[in-house]
């Protein structure tokens, strides 16, 4: 019976430990006991509580009168987040399984810590950060400290009750980090703020400036500095600013002017801001190329290179090359420059201007062309006494002669390309100043070349009158019209040439043979040459007389009378003269027989010997213009008892007029102008026929508002305004 008790005894024991387990797994479990609860982080609080048997979960509740947070954590500890700072909590505790929620654990009072401040930080200056940041609620103070964010050197620390502070004798460029919080009045620290501040830059150092002259640009370069991220170079003059940006350690700066002074500085630029500037440095760049330059030869030889000064010049170089490559130049301090130059040459000029910077730029180059070079040792030849050839060497630079003959009544030119030239219309008996000037397209006339002084030879004479003096002597008159002239008369006939020389108007042709015909002319003789020949005027000595005279009585009334031939005589008239009376004979034979002869008188005989002319020609013939619009015809006779004729020949017409006897001229009324006549002047032999050897003179008689114009004298080429 005990054993079988016994028995159901245990059995009864292990279903009663069932159902315990089975109750208790329906249950909720126990109270949880909070060990600790604090406050790290101002929105949290953190609790540490024992184990519950049979807990899954703990639920952490919080609470502040206002609201309440709750949180399901799986262990201990747990934190409650989403909190306020600096507000006082109930923090319980529940624990959780299947069963369900326990009841609250007994509460804890918890203040959670200050809220951390926010901070606002800069770096002021390169060595500097300033830190600032609003009130924290239930702050009693607050503590920052700032580091370098490399660990290197010491940490800095400082506590205040403001809301701002700043930490000097900082590193420029470096990063430091700043931490930050507050605290309460019971000394509790809250919650901290973290914030990695650089300071800004130093001023970069060694700032050089090297300046390019033939490109206008600078080359700004210094040494890096220390957290630099970026540089900014500024190059300003008066309100010209230009910069130039780079991450590296130098920077090229463009386009500057020429002739100016600009001031040079860099900042360096990092995320927290910018450096100062460094100390502005000086660049001068070139001076601009010189302007308003003028070039002058202000004489023959010299040059004369002026200019403007141009800012910041120092001093100018001015360069000369002349079109055969040969350079020259000047250097000077002065705006102005002297060059030597030769004649018929082009030069190229350019001025520069400089200083410490360099050479200013290239200006305009300008080329000045000298004038041509003067021709020399030209060699004049007279081709008669109105006439004169210019020959010469060709010159440098010259495309036109300019032959200036300058005397008397005006000025003879000839301008050619040829290196001669043939002056002609000059006045006979004149001195002339005769230059042979160059010229070219570019400069114009050579104006400095030297006359050379000749005179031309002397003016034909005009032979006035020719008398006869006697049977063989002749005298020949003329107008003198040079100075200083020797002149020579020249008979030329068959017989001969016969002369006569005077410095004066007149000379006598002595022994001049009987019966001869001749020319009579004269010339002029000077140092500078010979004139031309006077118009040559005929002349006729008296036939010469037979030698022989031999008279026969015939019959008691008839007397023969014969004789030698006499040179130059045609005809002959035979007279025998007495008181009672006359007797004559012209016959063209040597003998004649005169018949009425009175016996027992005594005769006187004479025989004359008469040319084929039987007169000379007249001299000096002239045309006058008349207020009848006639013309009267003048001219000198060689024998007043002698009768002349005038015959004027034209296109027009032809006139004659025959004066009254003794007079020597006569008119001719209503002759046509705007024609040339031929005029001749002969005696009137007493056979009738007009003589035809005399000399002709050709007259134009012009038009000039009225019928009867303007006469003009022609001989030969030569043409006379009467």
């Amino acid at each position: 019976m005990c054993r079988a008790k016994s028995k159901w005894l245990a059995f009864t024991g292990a279903l009663l430990s069932c159902l315990e387990m089975i109750s208790s797994a329906n249950t909720a479990p126990d109270i949880p006991v909070i060990d600790r609860a604090y406050s790290k982080l101002s929105n949290s609080i953190t609790v540490e509580w024992r184990a519950v048997l049979g807990a899954t979960n703990y639920m952490l509740t919080a609470e502040d009168g206002d609201s309440f947070i709750e949180t399901t954590v799986k262990n201990s500890p747990g934190t409650v987040t989403g909190l306020k700072p600096a507000t006082l909590y109930r923090i319980t505790v529940r624990s959780i399984n299947s069963g369900g929620k326990s009841q609250p654990s007994p509460f804890r009072k918890v203040k959670t810590v200050l809220a951390a401040p926010i901070l606002s930080v800069h770096s002021p200056s390169c060595d500097s950060i300033a830190v600032s940041w609003k009130a924290v609620h239930m702050a009693a103070g607050f503590s920052v400290s700032l580091m370098r964010s490399d660990g290197l050197g010491r940490m800095l620390k400082q506590n205040t009750t403001n809301t701002s502070l700043i930490f000097t004798n900082l590193d420029p460029g470096t990063l430091y980090t700043i931490k930050a919080y507050a605290w309460n009045a019971n000394g509790m620290p809250g919650d901290d703020f973290t914030y990695n501040q650089r300071t800004s830059p130093d001023a970069p150092v060694d700032v050089k400036v090297a300046f390019n002259s033939g490109a206008l640009r600078a080359v700004v370069s210094w040494m890096p500095t220390e957290g630099a991220l970026t540089y900014s170079v500024t190059v300003f003059s008066g309100l010209l600013k230009l910069k130039c940006n780079t991450s590296s350690a130098s920077c090229i700066v463009p386009s500057l002017q020429c002739g100016s002074e600009y001031y040079v500085s860099v900042t360096a630029y990092n995320d927290a801001g910018s450096s100062e500037p460094t100390d502005a440095v000086s660049l001068k760049t070139v001076p601009c190329a010189p302007v308003n330059i003028s070039i002058e030869e202000d004489e023959p030889g010299h040059l004369l290179v002026s200019w403007s000064s141009v800012s910041l010049g120092h001093y100018y170089v001015v360069f000369v090359k002349s079109d055969d490559g040969l350079e020259v130049h000047c250097n000077t301090s002065y705006t102005q420059c002297h060059f030597q130059s030769d004649c018929g040459f082009t030069y190229f000029i350019s001025v520069f201007a400089y200083n410490k910077a360099g050479q200013s730029p290239l200006g305009d180059v300008f080329n000045y062309t000298t004038a041509p070079c003067c021709p020399s040792d030209f060699r004049v030849v007279f081709m008669s006494s109105d006439t004169v050839r210019v020959t010469w060497a060709p010159v440098r630079g010259a495309d036109l002669y300019e032959t200036r003959a300058a005397g008397g009544s005006g000025v003879v030119l000839c301008r050619d390309t040829a290196t001669a030239c043939t002056l002609s219309a000059l006045q006979c008996s004149t001195p002339y100043n005769i230059t042979v000037y160059s010229f070219s397209e570019a400069r114009g006339s050579n104006t400095s070349c030297a006359p050379q002084h000749v005179a031309t030879a002397p003016c034909s004479p005009e032979i006035k009158n020719i008398s006869k003096e006697g049977l063989s002597v002749i005298s020949v008159q003329w107008q003198p019209n040079n100075e200083e002239a020797t002149y020579v008369v020249t008979a030329r006939g068959e017989a001969g040439l016969w002369h006569c020389t005077s410095t004066r108007n007149s000379c006598t042709l002595m022994d001049l043979p009987c019966g001869s015909a001749f020319s009579v002319s004269a010339i002029a003789r000077s140092p500078a040459g010979q004139s031309l020949p006077s118009y040559s005027i005929p002349l006729e000595t008296a036939p010469c007389c037979p030698n022989d005279l031999i008279l026969a009585q015939v019959t008691q009334s008839v007397t023969s009378i014969s004789w030698s031939v006499g040179r130059g005589a045609q005809t002959y008239v035979t007279t025998l003269e007495s008181p009672k009376g006359q007797a004559k004979c012209h016959t063209l034979q040597t003998y004649c027989l005169l018949g009425c002869i009175t016996c027992g008188t005594n005769y006187t005989v004479s025989l004359r010997a008469i040319s084929e002319t039987g007169a000379c020609c007249p001299s000096g013939v002239k045309l006058y213009r008349l207020s009848n619009k006639g013309i009267r015809v003048f001219w000198r006779a060689s024998d007043e008892t002698i009768n002349y004729n005038a015959d004027l020949r034209g296109s027009k017409g032809n006139f004659s007029c025959t004066p009254s006897s003794g007079l020597s001229h006569c008119d001719i009324t209503k002759i046509p102008c705007g024609d040339v006549y031929t005029v001749v002047v002969a005696p009137v032999t007493d056979k009738g026929p007009k003589v035809t050897f005399c000399p002709k003179k050709i007259y134009s008689v012009t038009c000039s508002g009225s019928s009867v114009g303007m006469v003009i004298s022609r001989g030969k080429s030569n043409v006379k305004h009467i």
